[in-house]
């Protein structure tokens, strides 16, 4: 959990439909089975993958499919993940390439997004608009929040806030600076709090 400095962990479900294990056994290919290795890693992450893919996405189907290229390619590129090190950043990375590869994904890339100014900042303390929003429990107005956000930001807030991925992860994932994952975490934040005013009110 994040201390005072951090925002903390979104309490809303983001995921479209209750997808059990079961069902992530269902949808991988069954060459994913063959590792035990690789079953141990990626089997507690693949809700997290699922959200995240449909929130990319946009689409159940397409999240389904795209989770499922995610983990054939992370099974036959497993060799390569250095043990001891973020298993979940390494596969959600491959999540994310495989997604700009796509069809929605190079669509969804070639929309311009003004890079970050790392001056912009937030370094707000103690209480935030997100700790009061976790107080109401109101998670339709978050969930509608997100969905206005810009994908950019969106994934990032994501990430961050709801994954509990750091920073120096995400640039990892995003391949962009630190310095723009910190500078689109402000911009996210900053967005939201405005979403979130008139749904809230005096309470932001």
């Amino acid at each position: 959990m994040f201390n005072s400095q951090h925002l903390p962990v979104y309490v809303v479900s983001l995921q479209p439909r209750n997808l059990r294990q079961t069902e992530a056994l269902r949808i991988m290919p069954s060459t994913v089975i063959r590792s035990a290795a690789f079953e141990e890693l990626a089997l507690p992450l693949f809700a997290s993958l699922y959200n995240h893919a449909f929130w990319l996405t946009r689409n159940q189907s397409e999240a389904e499919d795209l989770v499922q290229e995610t983990f054939s390619k992370a099974l036959r590129g497993f060799d390569s993940f250095q043990s001891g090190t973020n298993f979940k950043a390494w596969i959600f990375r491959i999540l994310r390439n495989t997604f700009l590869t796509s069809r929605t994904g190079i669509a969804t890339s070639r929309t311009v997004f003004l890079e970050d100014h790392p001056e912009t900042l937030d370094t707000v303390t103690g209480t935030t608009p997100e700790d009061t929003l976790i107080r109401l429990d109101n998670q339709a107005a978050l969930h509608l929040a997100l969905e206005q956000l810009h994908p950019s930001l969106r994934e990032v807030i994501l990430l961050c806030d709801v994954e509990e991925i750091k920073y120096k992860d995400i640039a990892t994932i995003l391949d962009v600076p630190i310095g723009t994952v910190m500078s689109r975490i402000s911009r996210a934040r900053s967005t939201l709090r405005q979403l979130l005013q008139p749904e809230l009110g005096e309470s932001l």
